[in-house]
């Protein structure tokens, strides 16, 4: 399905496995830091935490696994190994078309999980940085995905209430933060997007 975008005056896109195919690298990432540190090598758990910094990612790992790794050396390795990565992933198509389609009639802004010197150089390197009217990145808030933080903080950057709008997002922890926000949600899935509305938020988590 094609997204209805009319009744929104703000568009905020997660980075990660949204806007950007970067997921496969990331995820190899976490299999070198696995190796490194001695533990249990999980691509979809990991994947399905998308959205969370790296170093509350390893305080994950030692609740799961009983360790007491130390999340900044941790998160320290594994944000390298994804540094080094040839390919960080292209843009992904459907998105990037939105956000082409919608750059001068909707604000548009970027909500991820990673660390702004890395998101920055990222949306740079793929030529979409200034696109944008608002990047709120991990750096910028306290309380991550699924907490509505990164959400909020760019509603307010774009000048929009929340509830004028919608999130794109490609995991669950994206879209309980989009709802928790008081936000629609698209979920960016390998079949193109579904939509979840806040007012099935209830039901959906």
């Amino acid at each position: 399905m094609q997204p209805k975008l009319e009744k929104y005056q703000g568009l905020i896109f997660d980075m990660d496995g949204t806007l950007i195919d970067t997921m496969p690298a990331h995820v190899a990432a976490w299999q070198k830091t696995a190796d490194e540190f001695g533990f249990d090598f999980d691509p979809t758990w990991l994947h399905s935490l998308g959205g969370m910094p790296s170093s509350k990612i390893v305080l994950e790992v030692n609740r799961r696994f009983g360790l007491d790794l130390d999340p900044v050396l941790v998160s320290g390795f594994k944000m390298q190994q994804f540094a080094n990565s040839d390919s960080k992933g292209e843009l992904i198509a459907i998105t990037h078309q939105v956000l082409l389609d919608h750059m001068g009639d909707k604000k548009v802004a970027i909500g991820t999980g990673a660390q702004r010197e890395g998101a920055h150089e990222l949306l740079k390197a793929r030529g979409v940085f200034d696109f944008f009217d608002a990047v709120v990145t991990a750096t910028e808030v306290n309380n991550h995905k699924p907490l509505p933080d990164t959400f909020l903080l760019a509603a307010e950057q774009m000048k929009c209430e929340p509830s004028q709008c919608v999130v794109f997002e490609d995991t669950l922890l994206g879209l309980q933060a989009a709802h928790a926000a008081g936000m629609d949600c698209y979920l960016v899935t390998e079949a193109g997007f579904v939509f979840k509305p806040v007012t099935e938020a209830a039901f959906t988590e």
